[in-house]
């Protein structure tokens, strides 16, 4: 069972730092810029990281974007105040993201502009059969490490694990929580410390101030992901553009 339980939780975490760190806060809003180098490379940890759940940077960015743009109006890709319940939200996203994905979406020059795109890696790591692949490994880990039946009601999660995590913070993070900021949309903060969901909870914070790297606000607030944020950009793999005056980590 310890097999298990460390690897759901390691595909959790990397899925969900791979989604925080490259498609939600470089591809979408670009808070930070890197060479092409590491911009290839994130594309492929993202697809190692994700596995069968696999998210196209470009697709991810542009309807972030829209979502950004449309919150909680009926242009928006996904909102509590329009869809009845999370999964009528999760269909409904699918099918936007599938028409940006595949090319036969109307939109905007503006939403796409500096979106990172390799489209020939987005089509092998989409493709049917290597989702399914993934699948196959997950389901033949479990066989051979799950001694307890009830472990294998995590399969389906591992299967969907990106749009699994999506759907918390664009279901639960527009319903439940507090509020540092007073912005049109319905945008909550689920958590100050949050290690659940690597920042991604402090929604509020991020809706009001979209082009900063770090998602934490007040001094009681924590963002797992920053601090390696902040890391990468000293070490030299990334540059963020706006420093912050309030950035604790100087």
């Amino acid at each position: 069972m310890l097999v298990i339980i460390s690897f759901f939780i390691a595909h959790w975490y990397l899925s969900l730092f791979t989604q925080t760190f490259f498609h939600h806060r470089y591809a979408a809003h670009g808070t930070f810029t890197m060479s092409r180098f590491w911009e290839k490379f994130f594309h492929v940890v993202s697809f190692v990281f994700q596995g069968s759940s696999y998210l196209s940077p470009y697709a991810y960015g542009v309807m972030h974007r829209l979502h950004h743009a449309y919150a909680d109006t009926e242009k928006d890709p996904h909102s509590p105040k329009y869809d009845k319940n999370i999964f009528t939200m999760m269909w409904r996203t699918r099918g936007i993201y599938k028409a940006i994905d595949e090319g036969t979406a109307a939109i905007d020059p503006k939403f796409t502009k500096g979106v990172p795109k390799w489209r020939a890696f987005d089509r092998f790591a989409e493709n049917g059969l290597v989702r399914s692949l993934w699948v196959v490994l997950y389901i033949v880990l479990y066989y051979f490490y799950a001694d307890q039946w009830w472990l294998y009601v995590l399969i389906p999660i591992h299967a969907v694990m990106g749009p699994f995590h999506g759907v918390i913070i664009n279901w639960f993070a527009h319903k439940y929580g507090y509020r540092n900021f007073e912005v049109k949309d319905t945008s909550m903060n689920l958590m100050p410390v949050d290690v659940l969901m690597l920042g991604e909870g402090l929604h509020n914070n991020h809706h009001k101030y979209g082009g900063r790297a770090k998602f934490s606000v007040k001094w009681f607030e924590f963002d797992p992901v920053y601090p390696i944020i902040w890391f990468f950009d000293k070490i030299g793999i990334i540059k963020i553009k706006k420093k912050d005056p309030l950035d604790y980590m100087g």
